[in-house]
């Protein structure tokens, strides 16, 4: 894009500091640091006869476009007050409409709220004998919390960056996402990613064991680096590398149940809330199943529904057609003409599974992102379907005001919907094809080899050395050849 022949007085990678590491560490706290300035309207106080309250008032939330789930949740949840996630429950509504509700977030999420929740609380009371910069307690926790989340998306672009270390523009792509700018901080997302692609970068460097444990505690922050186990298991036997398959998928599976166990028997309501809210929830408005109900007026595959009632066969369907997915992406790993690169295998489970799920909340965007940066690394390609994606964001929040609040009709945003959802399945579609013809891969273009750089290289061939021939053979043979040679 810049480009051109090196002038004269060039000087390449001799630079004591800026070394592509450090400049893409930094590309990433600039777009981070948007991200929160983003998210920072929301943070606004006024004063009332009662004290400082949180400026929500007029849906600023909505008209700045600075929604974050973990504004709300600081007190819904009842992590304000101390209520340890999982043991204590709160009630919502009121009369017959009452509810027993629970932490709603997998356990290693919802303990991160509670962590935060109480250096908050030692910030605020340290801050009343030494003179620290103060704000509601709210203000304060969502601060601490963006820390941890910023520092998780920059451990994502530093794996990014250790898995291509020939390629460092790559993990500046993931740097510069727009999606970072709107959702690092409008949920707890980046933790999963950021084990996710430390997972990988464990795998690639032959620490098995290592990467199924950063699967799995990704797993117990958000489900979908257990996905990852799926192109594993693909990879590993068309490789015939069952050793490594069974390390990664034996320690991922080990450390999800051994950090979901304790909460599970000791609080097992409180636990189970997670799994019990996602198969009663409805198709949500970010869904196919919605667009497709919305601008054909379809009644949906369960037909009308009372408040509360499970959507059973929606259910069904999204679990079927994920099923028919994974099968599909089976049969390719199996009948490509080379082994497919993990990241390409990893993206479409993943893509596959946001796509016929009922429910993609926007900041599931992030998941793709290091993804498909490995996978398919084209920016122009994945900038404009980060932007368009990103864009989304502008319509959502303005659905939500409702037009009777100066917003914006359901068309705008279900419309942006379907064109977020058509560029994956673009991405798809490129991505199968550069599994089909290995020529066409970014990475594989040049080298045609069966090695991936996201998966361990082969044992060096000295575990079966060539037998060496006689010396009088080998004298002999210099003799004759001697003169072609």
């Amino acid at each position: 894009m810049v480009g051109g022949p090196l002038g004269r007085h060039a000087i390449v990678g001799r630079s004591r500091f800026w070394t592509p590491l450090r400049v893409v560490m930094l590309l990433a706290l600039v777009v981070l640091s948007l991200g929160f300035l983003g998210k920072a309207n929301c943070l606004q106080q006024y004063q009332t006869a009662d004290g400082p309250q949180l400026d929500w008032r007029n849906d600023r939330q909505y008209v700045s476009l600075c929604y974050s789930d973990t504004v709300p949740l600081y007190d819904i949840e009842g992590i304000a007050s101390g209520a340890v996630p999982y043991r204590d429950a709160w009630t919502e509504g009121s009369g017959a409409d009452a509810k027993v509700r629970y932490m709603e977030y997998p356990v290693l999420t919802g303990f991160f709220q509670y962590a935060n929740a109480r250096i908050a609380d030692a910030w605020l009371a340290a801050a009343t004998v030494v003179p620290l910069p103060t704000a509601l307690p709210v203000v304060v926790y969502f601060d601490i919390t963006a820390i941890f989340l910023a520092m998780a998306w920059l451990v994502a672009v530093w794996a990014v960056r250790s898995l291509r270390r020939s390629r460092p523009w790559d993990a500046a792509l993931v740097a510069l996402s727009p999606l970072v700018i709107a959702h690092a901080f409008t949920n707890f997302d980046t933790l999963a990613v950021g084990c996710a692609a430390a997972g990988m970068l464990a795998l690639a460097r032959r620490r098995p064991l290592l990467a199924g444990v950063l699967l799995g505690v990704g797993g117990a922050f958000k489900f979908y680096p257990l996905l990852l186990l799926l192109p594993v298991l693909l990879v590993g036997l068309r490789r015939r590398d069952i050793a490594t398959t069974a390390r990664v998928i034996g320690a991922a599976v080990g450390s999800f149940v051994l950090i979901n166990l304790p909460v599970a028997v000791a609080f097992t309501p409180g636990w189970w809330e997670f799994f019990r809210l996602n198969q009663s929830r409805p198709a949500d408005p970010d869904s196919l199943y919605f667009v497709v109900s919305y601008f054909t007026g379809w009644a949906g595959f369960d037909g009308p529904l009372a408040a509360g009632q499970t959507p059973v066969v929606l259910n069904t369907v999204s679990l079927l057609l994920f099923v028919a997915c994974c099968i599909g992406i089976a049969v390719l790993a199996w009948k490509a003409p080379r082994t497919p690169r993990l990241a390409s295998l990893a993206f479409l489970v993943v893509a596959s599974f946001l796509l016929v799920n009922k429910v993609w909340s926007p900041q599931y965007s992030l998941w793709l992102v290091p993804l498909a940066v490995l996978a398919l690394p084209r920016w122009r390609l994945l900038l404009t379907w980060m932007l368009v994606d990103a864009l989304v964001w502008v319509p959502r929040m303005y659905y939500y005001l409702t037009p009777a609040n100066k917003g914006l009709p359901p068309d705008w945003f279900l419309g942006a919907v379907g064109v977020r959802d058509a560029m994956v399945v673009l991405l798809c579609v490129l991505i199968v094809r550069s599994v089909l013809r290995p020529s066409e891969d970014p990475l594989r273009g040049v080298d045609q080899s069966d090695q991936d750089p996201d998966w361990p290289a082969s044992a060096p061939s000295a575990a079966v050395p060539a037998p060496e021939p006689p010396a009088s053979l080998t004298t002999a043979g210099a003799r004759a050849g001697g003169a072609r040679v």
